[in-house]
């Protein structure tokens, strides 16, 4: 039997998940991918399948405020960025999905300034 990959324990721990939680048109998903390089955070509706808001450290517009790619200080410009274009939308209250990651360092950092944004998990 071949053993897993990091990424493939990853994959399932968020199958896994995602049995649980699902975002509405009232209270979108918010999920995080991390990848070694760069953040991801997209609010998804579920019910239609549609990206309503994302932001990533690959966005040209917030390359002079971040310090990295990915790392703990991106992760809140990141995090402080989607809650306020979630606002904009009129998002106030998402479910926090982690992508299989373990809720700590950056997954936490994005979490922690998105709370500080407004949203409300």
């Amino acid at each position: 039997m071949k053993n897993k990959s990091r990424n493939d324990m990853r994959v399932i721990r968020h199958e896994r998940l995602r049995r649980t939680l699902a975002g509405t048109a009232e209270k979108p998903r918010m999920c995080v991918f991390r990848s070694l390089k760069h953040i991801y955070v997209q609010v998804i509706d579920d019910d239609k399948g549609h990206t309503l808001v994302s932001a990533s450290t690959v966005e040209k517009a917030l390359q002079p405020e971040l310090k990295g790619g990915c790392n703990i200080e991106a992760a809140k410009v990141i995090g402080k960025t989607i809650a306020e274009r979630a606002k904009a939308k009129g998002i106030n209250t998402v479910v926090f999905d982690r992508g299989g990651h373990a809720y700590h360092g950056k997954v936490m950092a994005v979490a922690d300034a998105a709370r500080e944004g407004g949203l409300v998990f």
